[in-house]
């Protein structure tokens, strides 16, 4: 008999992290709300946050140890499957941890590189988030193993094991040199492939993950390109030719950026984020609905900067516009103003009219603002091409 998905079981997981001089409770109680969606993108069940104010997270278990036995009494009193700890765990943190709680143990880094895989569909996809689960696999074989002495009792684990380690970790090196030829490989077909593009000025949608990036690539391209209301619904960049106004150009949809996103996994997206590299204007799209959009709009600069693809040419896009709700003061409220009890025009006149790129506000679901949109590609694309292309104008 064949198992269906519906037969897995959802595992369940609490989420953990540290409240340091550097990082508020609030902010971590936002990190770990953002940690859930990406449990529940992963199929998983969301469970209670724990968190503990220290100087710097424990080196040896994060958690100083008496937060850490409460935790421990939560996991065996509500039969926990997964803790989730939003900060990368070093390999023995990892070991140390476990051997307390008894339920597996996960990182941030590792729960992303997990939705990665799950949703790789192509071929390039699949070899770039190999690479990366191959990488951040490597230094952790040891605790690995041990967790593996406990599932089977030890029995043929004991004595060999570290041969085992060693075994291992030649095939995974060997891996790691195979995927990375077959990245370069990738990387010389698609160098190629975009230089082959004719004379196109190049526009990419880049943000942060689940701010509307593929709805809006569907609704300039008129194409069918996968949107969801999950983290990361899409890995491969995908590039159309689309035409405003007889302007033909090249739009990309690109992976979108998150806090704390994996080094290896920037690495292994290399020839994937080369799109950007390579692009004559960035689409910066925002949920403006978002509490904290204005922190994503930093993680996303400075990720564009670590490409070397800051200082482009931009325009901001505030999408989901029919999502941002505010609560109206009363007369006698001295409570300050911030995102939650101002309106949107009052939003649009604060730093957003005195940024230097050219700013928009639009529903994408909705289709609220989107001749204007659209016009303001048209024009934003229309400069471009003349600059970069002064004699092949005629199209005007």
């Amino acid at each position: 008999m064949s198992i269906q998905p519906s037969d897995i079981k959802q595992e369940t997981a609490i989420l953990v992290g540290v409240c340091t001089p550097s990082v508020t409770a609030e902010k971590v109680e936002e990190y770990l709300t953002e940690l859930a969606f990406l449990v529940d993108t992963a199929g998983g069940i969301p469970d209670k946050h724990f968190t503990q104010n220290l100087p710097y997270p424990d080196p040896k278990t994060y958690l100083g140890s008496g937060k850490l036995n409460e935790v421990r009494d939560y996991v065996s009193e509500h039969k926990i499957d997964l803790a989730i700890f939003d900060d990368e765990l070093t390999p023995s943190q990892n070991r140390n941890i476990e051997k307390v709680l008894g339920c597996k143990i996960m990182d941030r880094t590792h729960l992303i590189l997990d939705i990665f895989a799950k949703r790789a569909q192509t071929a390039h996809a699949k070899v770039q988030v190999e690479l990366a689960q191959y990488q951040y696999l490597l230094p952790r074989l040891t605790g690995m193993w041990t967790h593996l002495e406990k599932q089977r009792g030890g029995i043929g684990m004991r004595g060999p094991g570290e041969k085992e380690i060693e075994t291992d970790r030649r095939i995974i090196r060997d891996r790691i040199s195979l995927l990375k030829e077959k990245l370069k490989d990738i990387d010389r077909q698609k160098f190629t492939q975009r230089g082959n593009r004719e004379k196109f000025v190049r526009v990419a949608l880049v943000g942060y993950t689940n701010v509307g990036k593929s709805t809006i690539m569907n609704l300039i391209s008129k194409s069918d390109v996968f949107a969801e209301n999950k983290l990361f619904a899409t890995l491969d960049t995908t590039v159309r030719k689309v035409v405003i106004n007889n302007l033909p150009f090249l739009l990309s949809d690109t992976v979108g950026f998150i806090r704390k996103l994996p080094h290896t996994l920037v690495e292994s997206f290399k020839s994937t984020l080369d799109e950007i590299r390579e692009t004559d204007l960035l689409l910066h799209v925002v949920d403006i609905s978002h509490p904290e959009f204005e922190e994503q709009i930093a993680v996303v600069n400075q990720t564009l900067e670590e490409l070397n693809a800051g200082g482009k040419p931009m325009i901001l896009i505030f999408n989901k516009i029919d999502n941002y709700h505010w609560v109206e003061k009363e007369p006698d409220d001295l409570t300050p103003k911030d995102k939650s009890n101002i309106t949107l025009e009052e939003l649009k006149a604060t730093w957003m009219a005195k940024s230097k790129n050219k700013t928009i506000f639009i529903s994408a679901t909705e289709k609220d603002n989107i001749d204007e949109f659209r016009n303001l590609l048209y024009e934003e694309v229309k400069k471009l091409h003349i600059q970069i292309y002064p004699y092949n104008n005629f199209l005007y």
